[in-house]
This record gives structure tokens, sequence and C-alpha cells, in this order.
């Protein structure tokens, strides 16, 4: 983590103020508290994976995660299903007490039907946080799931690493109206899965969230959501987070000029959302995320087990 290093990394630094946060680093700390807590339970830990199909970013994804369970002692088992025995598949694991977590690896159909499969998943089990009785908590900002406020709530797993590298990054400050207020963010996706979720969560922390996607942009505050009309340029100029994840090359580059300086630049995309001299402009520049999602699903995995399986 920091800034390059070596004869390239002296070269790009004539031309580049950002610091660059590797998230494989910062994910090594919170492995090392899930490893440390697997390792006091006394009893396996099972994590069960659900996967269509055999090559692509869900493949991947699933790759991942079982190289994470097994550096932190969580047992992993990955379960081909298609799309007729998929649903089948997920009721037998929700009703296997081995069986502390799930997690789904999309797409399943690629349509509105994936989202009828998050619901099947029992939100107890749920480790990515998709299925609708988590959704309503992110929503409506209810961050426990018991009166006491002894049990956090799930949330998933890309938006939150997200938030948790924003935070490693010293963008937030301890406030009355949450860790980001006064701050603005522009988000380039609005999937249910991360894009949606993430600008809820940053708005939650007192962000002002320009979402962008192909229906256009929304403006995000705390506990609700309004039309805007902002456009690309003067939400990046105004924004001193700037978060993209769109998997398409027609996406145009964010550029330096169009960012403010000292911005915080993250990519979550398998594909670069930002121009190759972005860290001429950028403050700090997170190039990927993936590790931290990674880890944050064996932390979820965890509080799952805390929450409801201890």
């Amino acid at each position: 983590m920091g800034r390059r290093v070596g004869i390239l990394g002296a070269l790009a630094e004539r031309c580049s103020v950002a610091h660059i946060i590797d998230p494989s680093e910062v994910a090594k700390e919170f492995r090392r508290v899930v490893r440390e807590r697997v390792a006091s339970l006394g009893r396996p830990l099972k994590l069960v994976g659900f996967l269509a199909a055999e090559t692509g970013p869900s493949k991947t994804y699933a790759d991942y995660t079982r190289l994470g369970c097994e550096d932190v002692g969580i047992g992993f088992e990955l379960r081909h299903a298609g799309k007729l025995e998929i649903e089948a598949a997920i009721e037998a694991a929700n009703a296997d007490k081995a069986v502390a977590g799930i997690i789904v690896y999309y797409p399943i159909f690629g349509t509105e039907h994936d989202r009828y499969i998050n619901d099947l998943v029992a939100p107890e089990k749920d480790i990515e946080g998709l299925n609708s009785y988590w959704a309503r908590k992110l929503y409506h900002n209810q961050r426990y799931v018991d009166p006491t406020r002894t049990k956090k709530a799930i949330l998933p797993c890309t938006p939150l690493a997200i938030v948790k590298l924003i935070e490693m990054a010293g963008a937030m400050h301890a406030g009355p109206e949450g860790p980001l207020s006064g701050k603005t963010i522009a988000v380039f996706n609005r999937s249910e899965v991360v894009g949606r979720p993430l600008a809820s969560m940053l708005a939650n922390d007192g962000a002002e969230v320009y979402s962008f996607d192909i229906d256009g942009p929304l403006l995000f505050k705390k506990q609700h959501v309004v039309d805007t009309s902002a456009t690309r340029a003067e939400a990046l100029a105004r924004a001193d987070i700037v978060i993209t994840g769109v998997p398409s090359r027609s996406f145009p580059l964010v550029t330096p000029h169009e960012i403010r300086p000292g911005a915080l630049c993250i990519n979550f995309s398998t594909l670069r959302n930002f121009a190759p001299d972005i860290e001429s402009q950028a403050g700090t520049f997170i190039p990927r995320v993936g590790p931290m999602t990674v880890a944050m699903a064996l932390r979820n995995t965890l509080r799952l087990f805390d929450n409801y399986h201890s």
C-alpha cells in the first residue's frame, strides 16, 4: 500500500500525486480478525456457494471466495446448480443446520428473476445481504436486528467493501450528521446488487450522492431519493469522491480534467473506468475492490453465525 516504487514508479511519481491503495493489503487485517475469531469457535463454520456459470466473473469470485475461506479457516463448498435446480438447492441449504452461510454467484437467469432468487436465501444465512429483509433494513437505515442493538445488520459485500476503503483512505470524520456529512459523491452504477445499495449507504452516512446509470441521474440524500438535472460534468466537478463500476468498454473514461483536485477515486468494475493518467489529479486512487469484497463476505459469514447460529 502506498506510492509506487522502483524505476517505473519513480517515473510515474513525476506526473502523479495520487496515493495508491492496494485493497489486498487492507483486506489482510479484516481476514486476520475473522481468522482469530473462527479459531476460537471450537466448531466448524461452513459456507456454501451456488454457481451456474463455469466461466466469467462469477467463477472468478467463487474461486477467490474459496481461497479466502481456506485462509481464515471457514469450510467452503461450491455447488453447481442449473437454472431449474437452483431453487431446490437453496432450500436444501437453508434447512441444513451445518450450513452457516450461503452465497449465490449471479447471474443465474440474468433477468429480473434473479431478484426472486435473492429472496429464496434465508436472511439468517444470506451473507451477501441481498434478501429483501436486509434490503429493507438498509434502505430504512436500520443498522441492528435486535432491540438491544447488539446484533448488527448484514450489508451487501461490495458496497460494504467500498465504504471500508473510503474509511481507510481517511475520507470519514466524526460528526452528528454522519461520517460523510459535507461530502459530495458521484457513483456510476445503479445496479440492485452494488450501485443502489452503495448510494444509500453513503447517503445514510451523511453524503450527498449523485447516482448515474443508463436511466439517468438520481440524487440520494439521507433516507430519500430525488430526481436531479445534474450532468456528469457537474457531478464530477463537485465530487469529493468518485466511484465507478460500469462493466462496459463504451463507458467514457473519467479523465483528470473532469474531477476535483485531490478527489478520492475508486474503481470497482472488472474494467478500468478511469483514464490512465487519473492519478495526476486524484488525491487517492483505488484501482480495484475485489479482495475487500471477499473479506467482507467472510466477515458477514461470521456475523451471521454470531447473530443466529452460535
